[in-house]
């Protein structure tokens, strides 16, 4: 099987639709797909529950696509730096399911190993709380949490091999490996592809079999959200 697409575009062509969920590997603007959102605005589809933990900035990364309109949903961990995400919420333009970080991403790995739902102790007495089924076990009370099933799925890795195996380097590998494996069709923005068999096994971070597309980016932009100096 050929995993591999000449564009970003290419490899969303046929997978991407009006009302879907799209996860969208990142922390911050660390290891976005930033090809792949780019191409998914371009696309025109409307109307999607984005899984991502945060909603990117204004004008790049998952802000491209509040501009236009085309996210209607937000389940996110944190928006805090996106002023156009604001003004949708608060105007009441743009659904929000705000989700404790690290309960986003057992969602995320429980949807990706078919697992429906796990009980925590985050968010008990919170708003988080509000409509969730509680529990108590041995004691102590628990919130039931659904797992995620993506549509689509877009990450973004350093290095793949042509069967779609992925090694993300340093902070880069935050969520990509839970929204990679929580998505029916995921897309992998990469920015090197080599032969099957050069990747060391010990070294690889998400499986091939998780991963149905490829595409390079040599050359991402990888901005930095706040940057800082010492004098």
């Amino acid at each position: 099987m050929n995993k591999m697409y000449p564009s970003a575009e290419a490899a969303l062509s046929g997978v991407v639709a009006d009302g879907q969920t799209v996860a969208v590997g990142g922390f911050g603007l660390c290891g976005i797909p930033e090809a792949l959102i780019l191409a998914l605005r371009d696309s025109g589809v409307r109307d999607l529950t984005a899984v991502s933990n945060n909603a990117g900035v204004d004008g790049f990364g998952l802000g491209l696509l509040l501009a236009t309109r085309q996210i209607r949903k937000m389940i996110s961990s944190y928006v805090g730096e996106n002023k156009e995400f604001e003004r949708q919420y608060l105007a009441g333009e743009l659904e929000l399911e705000f989700t404790p970080q690290g309960t986003l991403a057992e969602r995320m790995r429980a949807g990706g190993a078919g697992i429906p739902g796990f009980y925590t102790k985050t968010g008990v007495g919170t708003l988080v709380a509000q409509g969730k089924e509680h529990k108590d076990f041995d004691g102590q009370t628990y919130l039931l949490e659904r797992g995620i099933v993506a549509d689509v799925a877009l990450v973004k890795a350093w290095k793949a091999d042509t069967s779609g195996n992925l090694v993300f380097r340093k902070t880069a590998r935050n969520f990509n490996p839970v929204v990679a494996s929580c998505g029916r069709v995921t897309v992998a923005e990469v920015e090197e592809v080599v032969a099957v068999g050069e990747l060391d096994p010990d070294q690889i971070h998400t499986p091939g079999i998780y991963v149905q597309r490829l595409l390079v980016n040599a050359a991402p932009e990888k901005r930095i959200e706040q940057r800082t100096v010492r004098l």
